[in-house]
């Protein structure tokens, strides 16, 4: 039995969950107004006031406004000062936009997770579970078999963002920008993960965004991007790093080193076992496989394992992927053959995994 008082506690916690999803529309609403970037722009404080006349808001949005930025406060994500101005934290100065498109700026990818086409299927996800699979070639049967966003979409998310030009635009552009977020800090943290490397594949590597920030930071390191036709077809035909139209799933090409960043994730054991072997065929014998991607667990931090669960739920409303503990990892590379790997969690959620023949 409980007592009063935690059964009193429980029911504030329990409140406090249930308005998660208000404290994360509370945050795509400041970022998709572009509130960091004006406070930076009154610099570096702001009032509320201030705030709805930088971001040309109606007057009838003060008090919403005021409410949003109280509560993100709370967060820490903006801090408040004592004359009631608020100023950037940590948090919220990776909000604001990247205009030299080198450091990165999480402000789009923050807007992705929080785009109502990735939402609707979390919301779903009830719905989804619900949904019996009876046996029949029916679309709705079909889509039960499949993940909680091609139940709620009619397709899967590949097909989704294939179709719709804006928001694959807009997709391939988040993972860039969180992309040369995190290389620069991977080259700069852990430079001997790239060390000597005279040639290296990125595989899926979308607009080459990693290995951009490899070929500037290794200017001997000859980088290929791998990714399908379509991706290719967009990409720019100069610059430091080539890329070629495949299947990583059929053929990665030679190099002395394949880099897999966040993209293992997206892809069943069975898959990743495929796309592993193919990495194994396409490295010499002193070659590696570069995994950047979640360990399930790997961190000393509680707000760094808890949110590696929630991308694991996200990783499974929308793709037929997950997120790995090491001994998932550990099977995985030695199906496909692999006989070593080290894993260095320096990357906040995510770790550097070098994988070896």
């Amino acid at each position: 039995m409980f007592t009063r008082a935690e059964l009193l506690e429980a029911s504030v916690e329990l409140r406090h969950h249930a308005l998660g999803c208000v404290k994360s529309t509370a945050l795509r609403c400041a970022v998709k107004l572009g509130v960091a970037n004006a406070i930076q722009r009154r610099g570096g404080r702001a009032s509320v006031e201030d705030l709805l006349t930088e971001l040309s808001l109606d007057a009838s949005r003060l008090r919403c406004l005021h409410s949003v930025m109280r509560a993100l406060a709370a967060l820490g994500v903006f801090k408040e000062g004592s004359d009631g101005e608020y100023g950037l934290t940590a948090i919220s100065s990776l909000l604001v936009d990247d205009d030299s498109s080198v450091r990165g700026s999480l402000r789009p990818i923050t807007l992705l997770y929080l785009e109502p086409a990735f939402v609707a299927p979390v919301l779903n996800l009830a719905d989804w579970a619900l949904a019996g699979v009876d046996g029949s070639d029916d679309d709705n049967n079909c889509s039960a078999r499949g993940t909680a966003f091609k139940m709620t979409h009619g397709e899967d998310v590949w097909d989704v963002l294939a179709r719709d030009a804006f928001l694959g635009d807009f997709f391939n552009g988040a993972l860039a920008s969180e992309t040369r977020f995190l290389m620069d800090i991977a080259i700069r943290g852990s430079p001997q993960v790239f060390e000597g490397i005279a040639s290296l594949v990125d595989a899926g590597g979308g607009t080459g965004a990693a290995a951009q920030a490899v070929a500037a930071a290794f200017p001997d390191t000859r980088c290929t991007v791998l990714e399908l036709p379509q991706v290719v077809d967009a990409a720019p035909i100069d610059g430091p790093v080539r890329f070629v139209g495949g299947d990583m799933t059929k053929f990665i090409p030679p190099a002395d080193a394949v880099l897999l960043k966040n993209v293992l994730h997206d892809w069943s054991d069975k898959d990743c076992v495929i796309i592993l072997k193919r990495c194994k065929e396409a490295i010499a014998a002193s070659g590696k496989v570069i995994v950047i991607d979640i360990v399930l667990g790997s961190s000393s931090l509680a707000i760094c394992n808890e949110t590696q669960l929630w991308l694991d739920l996200f990783m499974s409303t929308v793709t037929t992927g997950k997120e790995r503990r090491e001994e998932e990892w550990y099977r995985l590379f030695k199906e496909a053959g692999f006989s070593a790997y080290k894993i260095s969690p320096v990357l906040g959620l995510l770790s550097i995994i070098e994988v070896f023949l």
